[in-house]
């Protein structure tokens, strides 16, 4: 209980040595606000273009892998594109042949893209992005259904001239109405909207365009009105949940597409299985990037506050010396004298660390495009554990000696 009640007295004491020099106070806590403001604000902007970022990516789907002609490069200096230049599409043969026999794979998809095509209704027009699907797609993306159905297994299998529409499709071409039922053009061809997705919004990367201007139809119907060239389609496999890697739903797809194309057991591959994981580590690169440049930013700003602390604090031990020799003099312990000072450096370096955070959490309230910041609890820990350390490391001296002092020639002193 005297322990307790020792360490309350070295807050207390802390608290009004920092009261009684209010602009030397904020002036010392002006660096570590700095430092502390230049980290959280950094770790806060990445966890929130991380997730934005993710949130984009979700059409990729979790657990899968894209048979394609091209490799995912993400920058690859050696990237060999004249010899994938020679390799011949994914066609919808080899598609029907992997949904057939693949044993490790949860679902099989055929998709493929039209971009900057005109959807009309009246008078009412839009440009959109046309993706043709096969069935087994919304089992691998994220296709979420707020206004009517997903198409069905018939009309996909036949073709039919139906359509999942994006919100912003549905908005433009039939404004103030529900869209389900009614009929629309893509390029000059008449189509039904079978459902219209739950409205996204806008990301700050969004891979594959914009999901609200998207417009899904079977891909059977989208080869017959839009593949009249070279069709290039991508197969899309989902793996389960029990094959951690993908290691066996890959190696069962490279067999059953080197059988299928004919591929001799001494020649390489004539294909691409690329995965998103390679997409999320060329982000997560960067993010590490951005991520030192905010510790390298912060932590001069934050060695600068430290420096400033520890010569406020020396000059806080120099003006009390004589109140240090009284103390001690009536039986204060040195541990007391300590603490006194070292709570003083740390909360002096707390207080830089809020204020530092504060600043950050009025960052929240910007608007940045489409970026949404929040400032989360992990952070808030992060700014609060840095100034703590700062705080003591910079008081940590100054407090030894004022514990280590002689109480007579304290007294003595000037």
């Amino acid at each position: 209980m005297k322990f307790v009640r020792q360490i309350f007295e070295s807050f207390r004491f802390a608290w009004q040595a920092l009261r009684g020099n209010i602009t030397r106070t904020i002036l010392s806590l002006l660096g570590v606000t700095v430092g502390i403001f230049a980290i959280v604000a950094v770790f806060t902007i990445v966890d929130s273009l991380e997730r934005n970022i993710k949130e984009s990516m979700s059409f990729i789907g979790d657990k899968v892998l894209y048979v394609q002609k091209w490799p995912w490069s993400f920058g690859n200096v050696e990237y060999a594109w004249w010899r994938y230049f020679q390799w011949p599409d994914p066609n919808y043969r080899e598609y029907k042949y992997l949904y057939d026999n693949l044993e490790n794979a949860s679902s099989v998809a055929v998709m493929d893209f039209k971009g900057n095509t005109i959807a009309k209704s009246g008078s009412n027009s839009i440009n959109a992005l046309i993706q043709g699907i096969s069935y087994e797609y919304n089992q691998i993306s994220d296709i979420t259904i707020a206004e009517g159905r997903y198409f069905s297994p018939i009309e996909t299998d036949a073709g039919r001239q139906v359509a999942v529409i994006g919100a912003d499709i549905a908005e433009t071409l039939f404004p103030g109405s529900s869209a389900v039922g009614k009929e629309f053009k893509l390029a000059g061809n008449r189509f039904v909207v079978a459902g219209v997705q739950e409205k996204k919004g806008e990301s700050l990367i969004e891979f594959g365009g914009p999901p609200d201007t998207k417009c899904f139809i079977p891909y059977n119907a989208f080869a017959k009105l839009f593949q009249s060239g070279r069709p290039d389609p991508d197969i899309v496999v989902k793996g389960y949940e029990s094959d951690e890697g993908l290691y066996e739903v890959e190696a069962e797809i490279t067999g059953l597409m080197r059988t299928i194309r004919g591929i001799k057991p001494r020649d390489d591959n004539n294909f691409s299985i690329n995965r998103p994981e390679a997409a999320a580590e060329a982000i997560s690169g960067l993010f590490g990037v951005l991520t030192l440049a905010g510790w390298v930013i912060g932590s001069f700003s934050i060695l600068v506050g430290g420096f400033g602390i520890a010569n406020i604090m020396f000059v806080s031990v120099k003006e009390r010396t004589n109140l240090i020799g009284i103390q001690k003099s009536l039986g204060a312990k040195n541990y007391f004298i300590l603490c006194q000072f070292l709570f003083e450096a740390v909360m002096l370096s707390l207080v830089g660390g809020l204020v530092g955070i504060f600043l950050v959490y009025l960052l929240t309230f910007m608007s940045l495009g489409s970026l949404d910041v929040v400032l989360l609890p992990k952070n808030v820990i992060l700014g609060l554990g840095v100034s703590s350390v700062i705080g003591i490391l910079s008081g940590i001296v100054p407090a030894m000696l004022a514990a280590r002092m002689d109480p007579v020639e304290a007294i003595r002193a000037k």
